[in-house]
């Protein structure tokens, strides 16, 4: 839970980070709270997720472990080296302030930190009836989206919509309601630090809702209501911008090297995706690992893991030259904007540039290969036991 009270043990406050992060918990619980014994059994982006999150929501514990992984030259200081503060409380930034200190006092050379991007601030939502809301995209790909504007009859007028990259708009809605029931609805989406949609520029949302629409389906109708209000929702000016371009623009694609491999391991933990496509090639995968799976023949375990990896990389390729791997570089980059604006940039810049090198390599890429084994997991269970 955040904010908890300041005094927590360590040995307690990593049991309660091991809740928060299940895909680490078998590393971090076996140490029993010894901060050598568990950065031992963590790689480097692990061991950075991990104090970040202790710095987060147990900040005196962060401040413990920051302190003793500082006096460590190899994982301990890249790991340090990774965090920048932003979004920390104060108590947190400062505590991370020391560690890197430390390092540089010791000669550990750390990354230079581009300078904050200076965007300008959208006045409080209180002050204004146009605003723009969107969610993070769930695990069949789509996201919220909502689109305030004054009702000239007067109150609000509330647009509710659902966008997905393959299935264009998927649901439209329009509200009217007082100012005040609005202006409530936009700040309980909008609580805490993990809340349920961040704030954008409204002609950002009009951008990507044109997109969207341009991009539905022509065999499918598009959502009743919407044509009468496309000029509303989606009739952005020339200079606008979808949220995911905004955050390429100020964050930029570069990031540190592995990239693309640790926003894979956030697909695998949950954290992103799967976002499986609307497609039957992934059906059709599942079938024939099912059949490799049922030994006809017999075979090695070994050679059965070598046909099974030969079948989910053919399902690479063909979801790739699809056009799978060009939807999923945009939710890549839709997906780094909400973790900007949540204060997670280096997740964000991972993010950026694994979109951009998936649109450079799509059927190789590691986050593709993720997506298609977690959204396969089922059917892939068992497979490494064979």
């Amino acid at each position: 839970m955040s904010g908890a009270a300041s005094g927590v043990a360590l040995p307690e406050a990593l049991e309660r980070a091991a809740s928060a992060l299940p895909e680490l918990a078998d590393a971090i619980r076996p140490a029993n709270g010894d901060p050598s014994q568990l950065l031992a059994s963590l790689d480097t982006g692990a061991a950075a997720r991990v104090v970040e999150w202790l710095l987060r929501h147990e900040p005196d514990s962060g401040a413990e472990l920051a302190g003793v992984w500082a006096e460590d030259p190899g994982r301990g200081a890249e790991a340090l080296a990774r965090l920048e503060g932003e979004g920390l409380g104060k108590q947190a930034r400062k505590a991370l302030r020391r560690a890197h200190h430390r390092l540089r006092s010791r000669g550990v050379a750390l990354p230079e930190r581009p300078p904050a991007p200076l965007v300008a601030k959208l006045p409080p939502l209180e002050d204004r009836l146009d605003a723009a809301l969107v969610s993070a995209l769930d695990p069949g790909g789509a996201r919220a989206a909502w689109l305030v504007a004054p009702n000239p009859g007067g109150g609000a007028r509330l647009f509710e919509l659902l966008l997905d990259e393959e299935r264009g708009v998927v649901a439209f809605d329009v509200y009217t309601a007082g100012r005040s029931r609005v202006r409530k609805f936009a700040r309980e989406v909008m609580r805490g630090p993990d809340a349920r949609a961040v704030e954008v520029p409204p002609d950002s949302l009009r951008a990507l809702v044109a997109r969207t629409a341009a991009a539905h389906p022509s065999d499918r109708a598009l959502p009743r209501g919407f044509e009468e209000w496309r000029s509303s929702v989606a009739r952005p000016p020339a200079d606008a911008h979808p949220p995911g371009e905004i955050a390429r623009r100020e964050l930029g694609a570069e990031a540190e090297p592995g990239a693309a491999e640790r926003v894979a391991e956030r697909v695998r933990s949950g954290a992103l995706g799967p976002w499986p496509p609307a497609s039957p090639r992934l059906r059709e995968t599942a079938e024939a690992i099912a059949e490799i799976r049922k030994g006809r023949i017999v075979v090695s375990g070994a050679h059965r893991r070598q046909q099974i990896d030969e079948a989910l990389r053919e399902a690479a390729e063909k979801l790739a030259a699809a056009g799978f791997a060009e939807a999923t570089a945009r939710r890549l980059e839709e997906s780094a904007y909400v973790l900007w604006k949540r204060g997670h940039a280096d997740e964000a810049r991972d993010c950026l540039a694994a979109a951009r090198a998936l649109a450079e390599s799509p059927a190789a890429h590691p986050v593709l290969r993720a997506l298609i084994e977690t959204t396969l997991g089922p059917v892939l269970a068992g497979s490494e036991d064979e």
